[in-house]
């Protein structure tokens, strides 16, 4: 069975880019279009994981084939901005994690106790911004899974990302983190073994999944900045005098991928060739044989 875990809909709420916060949304993708573009690029289960939101459930419940996740935005004990996709929730599971997600602990033994599965995601990515060891130590202590393979993020962080969670002996998951239509259903999870949602989900607790489809790229996260700016200026009319600034879009990009590039092999190099001391203490493994990660 195949699902693309990692969705966007524009139930997830506005943009965190400064400024541009008030006036453009994360995504535009309308939850049914979003359904129908999936089934039709060949996935068996359908879900959503808007930030911080349920809201796309009520148009989408009656479909046996769709399930309700969600990637929430919450707090380490070191300050640093965290997302972690939560997958097969029920409603009152929502409620409970919106109200803990700004104390890290607590959240994950709610899940672990809720027996629910979770990830950290794009883990070498500076997109929530900073990292500390100590946010890696909670990791390998307390995150059963990781996001492994990124639609929207280089190759190289996703790549990093397989490599620590074969070294951290995680499951693995993938998504295509789609923001817009175009990208919807091109980076999956697929469970072999799995003949509904139920061994879906089983199969990606137990390390069954593999992972298939895109990473990220330059032009990729461009065409999707210029789609979702385009979006916004469809829907907010008056912001069509910032269409002057459009070229200088290609720029921004490019330094957001160096911005990317930087990240992950600082991240990379402390955390999986020196192995601090505090991860071992966590359990930290030998790496073995990276999880396949593309198609």
């Amino acid at each position: 069975m195949r699902c693309d875990l990692h969705v966007n809909t524009r139930h997830s709420g506005m943009c965190t880019v400064p400024l541009l916060d008030r006036i453009c949304r994360e995504s535009y993708n309308d939850p049914g279009a979003v359904y129908e573009t999936l089934k039709n690029r060949g996935m068996d289960l359908v879900t959503i994981t808007d930030h911080d939101s349920i809201d796309a459930v009520e148009s989408l419940r009656k479909y046996p084939d769709f399930f309700l996740s969600e990637e929430v935005s919450a707090l380490s004990p070191s300050g640093t901005k965290l997302h972690i996709g939560v997958y097969d929730i029920q409603e009152y599971h929502h409620q409970e994690i919106q109200r803990r997600r700004d104390d890290l602990l607590s959240l994950v033994a709610y899940l672990a106790e809720q027996r629910l599965f979770f990830t950290i995601n794009h883990v070498y990515s500076s997109l929530t911004g900073p990292r500390t060891e100590s946010d890696f130590t909670l990791f390998a202590q307390y995150f059963p899974g990781i996001e492994a393979l990124n639609g929207q993020i280089p190759e190289v962080c996703n790549r990093r990302a397989a490599d620590l969670a074969a070294t951290l002996g995680k499951a693995i998951m993938g998504g295509s983190d789609a923001h817009t239509m175009a990208a919807l259903g091109r980076t999956y999870t697929a469970v072999s073994c799995a003949h509904n949602k139920e061994e879906f989900i089983g199969g990606l607790r137990y390390g069954q999944a593999s992972l298939h489809g895109e990473s990220g790229n330059y032009w990729k996260l461009t065409g999707a900045v210029i789609h979702l700016a385009s979006k916004m200026m469809e829907e907010k009319t008056w912001t069509l005098c910032l269409s002057p600034l459009f070229p200088l879009v290609p720029a921004v990009t490019l330094a957001n991928y160096f911005r990317e590039l930087a990240f992950v092999y600082q991240w990379s190099s402390r955390t999986l060739h020196r192995r601090p001391a505090s991860v071992y203490a966590a359990g930290w493994r030998e790496p073995q044989e990276s999880p396949e990660a593309g198609s």
